[in-house]
């Protein structure tokens, strides 16, 4: 179990450190086809450090699949509704590859306000 602490640390230095812990590459037997057992938590993620800039112009999409069902919420609307526990998991998803491991890794991912 690998702790990070995100007090006055940026978002993506934080999300970069915990998305290469649970890709499994500080592990000795590294292989990309395989799920690493790797598990990470993020303390503190309330006091990560976050520009008032960052907050108003970021913006998070999805799409529900319907014509005109694009939504997009500023990064400051996400952290009132969610809290910063999914701006961090939102960010190591990003970083994590992109393939059926994906899923499972984040399941490894436990943050805590």
């Amino acid at each position: 179990m690998h702790t990070i602490d995100a007090t006055n640390q940026k978002l993506g230095r934080v999300a970069s450190q915990a998305a290469a812990l649970l890709c499994g590459k500080a592990s000795t037997d590294f292989a990309r086809n395989k799920m690493p057992v790797t598990k990470v938590e993020i303390t503190n993620a309330s006091k990560i450090s976050i520009t008032e800039t960052k907050k108003k112009t970021k913006t998070h999409s999805r799409y529900s699949g319907y014509p005109s069902g694009l939504k997009k919420e500023t990064l400051e609307r996400t952290i009132e509704k969610k809290g910063y526990s999914e701006i961090i998991r939102k960010a190591v998803s990003g970083m994590l590859p992109k393939n059926k491991l994906r899923s499972k890794m984040l399941l490894n991912l436990k943050v805590s306000e």
